[in-house]
């Protein structure tokens, strides 16, 4: 890991539906990513025995969507940080992923399925994620994702 550090904090909170919430800084480094991945997934499935396959759509859509904040939206600045927030609820675990970079339209980017597109740098992150989890939704600007992982 690099010199910067993760900034971390976990709530638990008093509401019947949520037990866990874990809010973490993370610098725009893609070195940090599988940290905070680890991090997150020690958190949202403690106390709980969840399937290997509910853990590899978690981790690969939570690495997704960081590296997507980190390369592109903050376009590896060191100045700026990607915000995360995951609420471990009793029937899903919801991960916000927010970067300080402009925005994108999530509609304009193509499905990497067609042959001209495979090759293509841009959309295969977003292509798993939306493949991964049970749903996917974006803030206005478009710097902001939250993905929805429902518990078996």
């Amino acid at each position: 890991m690099t010199t910067s550090a993760l900034k971390l904090c976990v709530r638990r909170t008093e509401r019947q539906d949520a037990a866990v919430e874990v809010s973490v800084r993370v610098p725009s480094e893609i070195d940090c990513i599988e940290e905070v991945v680890e991090l997150l997934a020690r958190h949202c499935f403690a106390g709980a025995r969840p399937s290997g396959r509910s853990q590899f759509r978690f981790r690969v859509a939570t690495s997704e969507a960081l590296a997507n904040a980190v390369i592109c939206g903050n376009a590896l600045d060191p100045a700026k940080s990607v915000f995360v927030r995951a609420e471990c609820l009793s029937d899903c675990i919801r991960i916000h992923v927010t970067d300080e970079g402009r925005g994108f339209d999530p509609a304009a980017v193509p499905e990497p399925i067609r042959p001209e597109d495979v090759e293509s740098q841009c959309g295969r992150g977003l292509f798993l994620i939306r493949h991964l989890v049970d749903d996917v939704a974006f803030n206005p600007r478009g710097n902001s994702i939250c993905m929805t992982l429902r518990r078996p």
